[in-house]
């Protein structure tokens, strides 16, 4: 779909390395975690340095944008053509919390290169994600010899993430005419690894509760009231062994209504990746699968919904025994939702499932924390076709696909701009989001770049959204 030659854009990207990563490693230096009140200020010194950032790069339109909470960050360059798509990227500038006590290698917040490796806390996840869109731009300009982007180009760059973005929503209602666009881009996630290039097509949502169940009024002597009173740790176990049948499905009456199934076509998709489970389960630390009858490894984190007992605690817990009937338990569960399925009513339905299982003499409270929604892009989409290409011409091979077992704000664009997402990331399973010596590889982050490149391009030229 585009005429501009690959290695004008690669050259340009390549020819750039240096500067760009110069500038990367300027801002991962800007501690920004936000999780931890003591580093707020960094949080926001971090969002003014992108935003000086995004204007050096040519964004005609930049604001740091305030919360309740952390700022984010916002850009926009129209494209020249008003009938051409508008897409916006979305990424994070915070970062999680990094110590060197906890196993670096090297000072989490002072890059370091290793092996051709760039070593620093947000290296990946995701202050490198979002900076490639920055050289991406700029090759798109050079090699096409435009003056503005081919698409309307718009960021949002949130400062919340890694604290589970609380205020994310309510900014987003808030800008929604400023952040209207035909489609969202995020840049938060991965691909398989380095030599399998990877769009992910959906991620799953979340909603999790915590059950706090109440017997007696105190710890009392099993001896003399046990077997004639309930037991509320023993209501919580029984509530945890009811979650599933003997298929491990979950058993909570409407819980898949609505589930959107995976296709032969998807199936076969999957399939084509070179996934040993051996590795997979060395990954996860476990010894051995378990889910849903029917359904592979990925199928089950990808597209499945699920019910998982996060916690579980009640009575004593220390050394030896001590023979009591204790007077309270807790249960935590989480459920992770797939396309189709609506948080609230998967909510209704765990509150009645749960209530018609205490038995009388058991006080219980249930709390949700709240809810992420599922998105799913569906593989006919023109975007995602325009998007798979221009990973395949940065990557000289065929693209295939996946999806996030996770989940994230990205539902949230979805759902109140009424657009669909795509993803592109680039980073890779080794980079240790979350880790100690969290790494990005340079070279895919150029790849990135390369494929923002061409992204703009065919976008635009195979690409006219019905805005009726």
């Amino acid at each position: 779909m585009s005429d501009t030659p690959d290695n004008a854009v690669r050259d340009f990207v390549t020819d750039g390395r240096k500067p760009f990563l110069d500038e990367l490693r300027e801002w991962l230096r800007i501690p920004s975690v936000s999780a931890d009140p003591e580093r707020a200020a960094d949080v926001r010194r971090s969002a003014r340095w992108l935003a000086e950032a995004l204007r050096r790069t040519g964004f005609p339109t930049v604001e740091v944008w305030e919360t309740e909470g952390l700022p984010a960050v916002y850009a926009h360059w129209p494209a020249e053509d008003p009938d051409a798509p508008t897409v916006l990227v979305y990424g994070h500038h915070d970062v999680q919390p990094a110590e060197r006590a906890d196993g670096w290698h090297s000072e989490p917040f002072e890059p370091t290169e290793r092996d051709g490796r760039l070593y620093a806390r947000g290296a990946a996840d995701d202050k490198g994600q979002v900076w490639f869109h920055t050289l991406g731009v700029r090759a798109h300009l050079a090699a096409t010899g435009r003056r503005a982007p081919a698409v309307g180009l718009k960021l949002l760059v949130e400062g919340e993430e890694e604290s589970g973005s609380p205020h994310f929503p309510a900014l987003v209602a808030a800008r929604a005419e400023q952040l209207a666009c035909d489609a969202v881009l995020v840049s938060d996630t991965g691909m398989w690894s380095r030599d399998t290039p990877t769009v992910c097509t959906g991620m799953r949502g979340l909603t999790d509760c915590q059950i706090d169940l109440h017997g007696p009024d105190q710890d009392i002597h099993s001896g003399s009231f046990g077997g004639a009173v309930p037991n509320p740790a023993q209501v919580a176990a029984e509530i945890a062994a009811a979650l599933h049948d003997d298929r491990r499905r979950v058993t909570v009456p409407g819980f898949y209504d609505g589930v959107v199934e995976l296709t032969p076509r998807e199936r076969e998709l999957f399939a084509e990746l070179p996934f040993d489970e051996d590795d997979w389960l060395r990954t996860a630390h476990s010894h051995g699968t378990r889910g849903e009858d029917g359904y592979s490894t990925l199928e089950r984190i990808w597209a499945r919904p699920t019910a998982e007992v996060n916690g579980i605690g009640g009575g004593y817990q220390g050394p030896g025994g001590k023979t009591i009937v204790p007077s309270s338990a807790t249960l935590k569960l989480s459920f992770r939702l797939v396309a189709g399925q609506d948080a609230e009513k998967v909510q209704q339905a765990v509150r009645e499932w749960v209530a018609a299982r205490v038995p009388a003499g058991v006080r219980h409270e249930l709390t949700f924390w709240g809810a992420t929604r599922p998105c799913l892009t569906p593989l006919d989409h023109p975007a995602l076709r325009s998007l798979t290409r221009a990973m395949e011409r940065a990557f000289a091979q065929p693209v295939r696909y996946t999806r996030e077992g996770g989940s994230g704000p990205a539902a949230d664009l979805q759902d109140i701009l009424d657009v669909p997402v795509l993803f592109l990331g680039v980073s890779i399973p080794s980079d240790g989001w979350h880790a100690p010596n969290e790494k990005v590889e340079p070279d895919l982050l150029l790849k990135g770049a390369e494929t923002a490149a061409h992204f703009w391009e065919d976008l635009a030229a195979s690409w006219r959204p019905d805005r009726h």
